[in-house]
């Protein structure tokens, strides 16, 4: 596990290297902004901007996804993974919001994750995003570079590596960490082939420096 120093080393040279990070997810207001984190689960970004952007014509108000049967928002996020489930989870939100928030998106947490299809990861999104509130959300992205870089352990669940960040970066960097780490793992230390050879971070990379290792065999 790295220590204190290493691990702000690290979150300064992401930030060196991704200094424009953001979500990627385009959304004009909290609404959208879950939508659009509830279409992406097992998705990536720019399949679901690609879907949304005439999808967010067609739908603005949480009535307008209701106003329309079920196979016709299914059609309509049909090339997004597991769309029925996820036009069955939106309609299903929707009403809800409806219900019991007044049509308006909560900017709590636990609030957000009553709603159909949200977990704790898209709250996360929201809350930090579309209300400036301090969180770090731990996708696939995020998990994986807080194993590489040993911020976390590797048995660590995504709840432990949540509370593991939150406890090592400073509250006010929580949100921008979790973009940086975001594209960082998105664009550089990718699941597949990370750029190790050239990664600013290998010297503190445990996992960097056994693949190295592994390549000269």
């Amino acid at each position: 596990m790295l220590n204190k120093n290493d691990i702000r080393a690290c979150l300064d040279t992401m930030a060196d290297m991704f200094p424009d990070a953001h979500c990627e997810l385009n959304h004009r207001n909290p609404f959208e902004l879950v939508i659009a984190v509830a279409l992406s689960a097992q998705c990536t970004d720019a399949l679901v901007n690609k879907v949304t952007k005439n999808l967010f014509e067609k739908y603005q108000t949480p009535e307008d996804y209701l106003n329309v049967p079920i196979e016709e928002l299914q059609t309509d996020i049909r090339s997004i993974g597991l769309y029925r489930n996820k036009a069955k989870n939106i309609q299903k939100l929707c009403r809800m919001l409806i219900d019991d928030y007044g049509g308006i998106v909560p900017a709590d947490r636990d609030e957000l994750t009553k709603l159909p299809g949200v977990g704790r990861k898209t709250a996360n999104v929201v809350v930090s995003v579309a209300y400036d509130i301090p969180a770090i959300a731990v996708d696939t992205h995020v998990e994986r570079v807080s194993k590489r870089l040993a911020f976390c352990r590797w048995k660590d669940s995504v709840l432990e590596v949540e509370k593991t960040l939150m406890k090592k970066v400073p509250k006010e960097e929580w949100s921008v960490t979790h973009h940086r780490m975001i594209f960082f793992g998105r664009y550089h230390c990718k699941a597949q082939n990370p750029q190790c050879p050239e990664c600013p971070l290998l010297d503190l990379c445990r996992e960097g420096k056994k693949r190295m290792k592994a390549s000269l065999k």
